[in-house]
C-alpha cells in the first residue's frame, strides 16, 4: 500500500518507460496534471485527469501486458 501521494514526476517516468519499450504509441503531458495516452496507433486516446487516475490506468496496462506475455510471469 502506498504511503505517499502519486506525483506527476512518477507518472511521467512510468509513461516514458512504457513508451520507450513500445507498450504505448502516444503519451503526452497536458496542463494541470493531465496526460493524453494511446496504446496503439489506431486505438482510442485517453485523457487522464489526475495522477491517481493515471497510475490506475498504468496498473491496468501492466496487468494486460502480463496476460499477453505469460512467459514473463514467474
Amino acid at each position: 500500500m502506498r504511503t505517499r501521494p502519486v506525483t506527476s514526476a512518477e507518472i511521467d517516468a512510468w509513461l516514458t518507460v512504457l513508451h520507450q519499450r513500445g507498450h504505448l504509441h502516444h503519451a503526452q503531458p497536458g496542463p494541470d496534471t493531465t496526460w493524453t495516452v494511446q496504446r496503439t496507433p489506431h486505438g482510442p486516446r485517453w485523457t487522464l485527469h489526475h495522477p491517481i487516475l493515471a497510475l490506475d490506468w498504468i496498473a491496468k496496462l501492466l496487468r494486460e501486458l502480463r496476460q499477453e506475455e505469460p512467459e514473463m510471469r514467474q
